[in-house]
């Protein structure tokens, strides 16, 4: 389902960037065909991961709000497999009208394409970005067998030792890798690369100091750190966290590169009706923003999203592939 120039006569991005910021009084489905009305029936929100994960529980907050305010049930639909890839491509594949959707990550729409063959979709060009569900900050943790305290001593003590430190990630090509390769490339240490397979292998490694560091999720390690079990040095995110007051971000720390959260989004098949990817862009957003969500985002330890346009969150989206793109050829990552 790629994009083509027919699509529409208009480019469709600069309507998106037009509409979204007109008046309130104008229906975000003007452009609809007369007599047509969405949503109208029940919308399929797929999740390319198993139940009870990160991405799950991100849909299934959502999906209850979103389907009070819509009118329809909202059916969360598990389609895992491939790092979220059987998924991904089941709604590339789908019908561009606005009841199939998915919810993306970085797994299925930044690692995935990166060092994946033969993937069966692109992330740009085969799906229309709706919103950013939430942020998660990442977090760069040490077993505390690891003789340092801070950042700078981290750098210099694994310099000091090329290849001797292991630090771990939910797969070859994962992003937990891909954020370790960039913060080698930015910083010239060296450890070497343990691969597992999902979240609850990685937690054992590192308490069992199998492995000395890694940088991924700070949600699945939070209660480590606080217990002293591991040691935060550094955190990817706007701001320093509340319970991790004394922990710099990479920013404060001079590498801004570093600084980038994990996101969650919605996207639809390629070629949905420019006003129905509107229609749920506001709705989101107005889910997104309620009092409500934003304490549950906040007790989950997710950033509550900025508003980003679709044509926004693409370019975000372009972006980190164009930077991690460069990350799998200089560090010559390979898919399992």
């Amino acid at each position: 389902m790629t994009k083509t120039p027919e699509t529409n006569a208009l480019n469709r991005r600069q309507w998106l960037a037009a509409g979204l910021g007109a008046s309130a009084a104008l229906s975000p489905l003007a452009s609809l065909a007369q007599g047509d009305k969405y949503p109208s029936r029940p919308i399929t929100l797929v999740v390319p991961f198993p139940p009870g994960g990160s991405v799950d529980v991100m849909a299934r907050t959502y999906s209850e709000p979103l389907s009070r305010l819509l009118g329809v049930p909202i059916v969360v639909d598990n389609r895992p497999g491939a790092g979220g890839s059987i998924g991904s491509q089941y709604v590339a594949r789908a019908k561009a009208d606005g009841y199939t959707l998915v919810v993306s990550s970085q797994s299925s729409h930044l690692a995935n394409p990166l060092v994946q063959p033969n993937l069966g979709y692109d992330p740009i060009k085969d799906f229309e970005s709706i919103a950013i569900l939430g942020r998660q900050p990442n977090v760069l943790v040490v077993h505390p067998s690891v003789p340092v305290n801070n950042f700078a001593e981290f750098v210099a003590y694994v310099k000091a030792r090329p290849g001797q430190l292991n630090f771990c990630s939910a797969g070859a090509g994962s992003m937990g890798q891909l954020n370790v390769e960039l913060l080698q490339l930015s910083t010239g240490i060296k450890g070497t690369h343990i691969p597992y397979k999902g979240g609850s292998g990685l937690i054992t490694a590192i308490l069992s100091n199998e492995v000395q560091f890694q940088l991924d999720n700070l949600v699945t390690v939070m209660s480590h750190i606080q217990a002293g079990k591991l040691r935060a040095l550094a955190v990817a995110s706007p701001t320093r966290i509340a319970q991790l007051p004394d922990v710099p971000t990479f920013a404060e720390l001079g590498q801004p590169s570093l600084n980038l959260t994990s996101w969650t989004g919605i996207a639809a098949p390629a070629n949905t009706p420019a006003a129905v990817v509107q229609l749920l862009h506001k709705s989101l957003r107005e889910v997104a923003t309620s009092a409500a969500m934003q304490e549950t985002l906040k007790q989950r330890g997710v950033i509550a999203p900025e508003e980003m346009t679709p044509a926004a969150f693409e370019k975000m989206m372009t972006d980190r592939l164009a930077l991690y793109g460069d990350v799998v050829k200089r560090a010559n990552v390979k898919p399992e």
